[in-house]
């Protein structure tokens, strides 16, 4: 039996009774294969891209400049092809997720979450199958589809169906099996590198968690808010029973249906979110996700080997390397399930962005300093380099990783959560796609200057962190305004202003 606990959940910030219910912990893990199924991806592409039989076959121009005695360590896996094959994904998830958060608001998290599966499904088949590179994309594009509507749907249902003591750490489940997925790809990848169809199978591995939560998707529950919105008061409030674990949860149910009804009166939620007390929310979600990807992570999680490579590891040498920065990161997010509802979230995103800033100038440096364009880095720097970037993973993995999808899933109201969400995740995946299309030619451009460009940006991170973030740890996810922008030194004036104008109108 789960023991009871206090949880603040009610209106007003009343005290209720609440329990961390096996049903919320089985349905949270449920979901969260979403984030095993868009990891998986992040880890697949990097290491099938290094294999040779994959390039001989899609991009055999790589393929000879990779084997070039005298090609130029930062540019032999410059080629725009090859950078779409693992962008195009992340292009057609933006697209998606608008159409995800329509399906979200109108037919329910769950069968968004089922969808996911459906699109991720089809995506493999056509990946796994591939017989030219049209193929290859057109089959990138479904996995898009997949994960766009993925992580539109299952962040915000975690944050839905958690009591708010533990919101934080079950909702960092989603990132934690995105860094499960990372390194169960990148181990496929070690042992499939040398195989004639490696690739296949890498590819088609990703088979494995979309069937999961296709089959997932049939058991677990609609969230309370889901049902109370769609016009199924009654199954909401035995829905919100079922998950609390207690009878008396009237509190928290009418909390649930004030929010519903005052977003009933937004008829469009995307309009709303362009008003000024709107603003707080809309710009630190976005400007969180745009940062989230300027640290660099994804040069990391995408091009683990070919970096590695780069630097002068053999070719199963920089999969293993791939595979130890993979079990760091995955580690590294356990850290911010215990922690983030302790220590809260603003002190782990200023930590690691020092964290971070150290690691990325530091590499720098080195690879600056001995890093040539034909040379191999001497072997000692090399190990330096890869504890250098397990060091920089971890300082994200606890973060920077978790907290961006963790603070847009609650800091919006009902009437335009679905909408700031879909916001939260396109911002997301731009700057995702932007930073895959572009990194292996600014590798070449740039050199050993790429991770000092990564460097400033983690420190305007640092600063916005310091000044304009605020901490959310143990807030009702339909109090956030009260309790926490409206009094926050920053962003309070947007919510004063508006009350102004409102006394002004006659």
């Amino acid at each position: 039996m789960p023991s009871p606990v206090m949880a603040v959940n009610g209106g007003a910030g009343q005290d209720v009774l609440a329990k961390l219910t096996g049903q919320v912990v089985v349905c949270s893990i449920i979901a969260a294969f979403g984030g095993l199924m868009f990891g998986y991806d992040i880890g697949i592409s990097g290491g099938v891209t290094s294999m040779d039989v994959f390039l001989k076959k899609f991009f055999p121009t790589v393929y000879v400049k990779k084997h070039h005695a005298k090609e130029d360590n930062y540019c032999k896996f410059d080629d725009q092809f090859l950078q779409l094959f693992t962008s195009s994904l992340y292009l057609a998830a933006v697209v998606s997720s608008f159409f995800a958060s329509k399906c979200c608001k109108k037919y329910g998290r769950r069968i968004t979450i089922r969808l996911a599966a459906v699109f991720f499904l089809v995506g493999v088949a056509l990946n796994a199958a591939a017989m030219n590179l049209m193929m290859l994309i057109f089959g990138r594009i479904f996995l898009g589809a997949g994960v766009g509507y993925g992580n539109q749907a299952v962040p915000l249902f975690i944050s839905e169906i958690a009591p708010p003591k533990f919101r934080g750490g079950l909702n960092v489940c989603f990132q934690l099996f995105v860094t499960a997925g990372i390194l169960f790809a990148n181990i496929v990848n070690y042992f499939t590198s040398t195989h004639p169809y490696g690739w296949r199978i890498s590819l088609g591995g990703a088979a494995i968690p979309a069937l999961f939560l296709a089959i997932g998707s049939l058991i677990i529950v609609e969230t309370p808010a889901s049902l109370v919105e769609r016009g199924y008061p009654e199954r909401g409030f035995a829905t919100l029973r079922k998950i609390r674990g207690v009878q008396d949860v009237q509190k928290e149910y009418d909390e649930i249906v004030a929010t519903t009804e005052l977003a009933k009166r937004i008829k469009h939620p995307f309009k709303n979110l362009m008003k000024r007390s709107s603003r707080p929310q809309l710009i630190t979600s976005a400007i969180l996700q745009m940062f989230q990807q300027f640290t660099g992570i994804n040069v990391i999680m995408f091009y683990a080997p070919v970096l590695f490579q780069t630097m002068g590891f053999h070719s199963d040498a920089s999969l293993l390397s791939a595979v130890v920065t993979g079990t760091i990161n995955v580690f590294a997010t356990l850290v911010a399930v215990f922690c983030v509802d302790k220590v809260g979230r603003r002190f782990l995103l200023i930590q690691a962005a020092i964290q971070m800033l150290i690691a990325q100038s530091v590499t720098g440096g080195i690879i600056m300093a001995f890093l040539k364009a034909t040379n191999v880095l001497p072997k000692t720097y090399s190990l330096v380099v890869l504890f250098l970037i397990c060091f920089f993973v971890a300082g994200f993995a606890w973060s920077w990783g978790p907290l961006g999808w963790l603070i847009p899933s609650e800091i919006f109201p009902l009437e335009t959560r679905t909408a700031g969400f879909f916001v939260a995740v396109s911002m997301n995946m731009i700057f995702t796609f932007l930073i895959a299309q572009a990194f292996l030619t600014m590798l070449c451009y740039m050199r050993s200057l790429i991770f000092f460009f990564f460097t400033t940006w983690i420190l305007i991170m640092l600063i916005y962190a310091a000044l304009f973030i605020p901490e959310t740890k143990g807030v009702p996810i339909d109090e956030m305004n009260d309790k926490v922008w409206k009094k926050h030194w920053f962003w309070k004036r947007y919510f004063n202003d508006e009350n102004e104008r409102s006394r002004d109108k006659p």
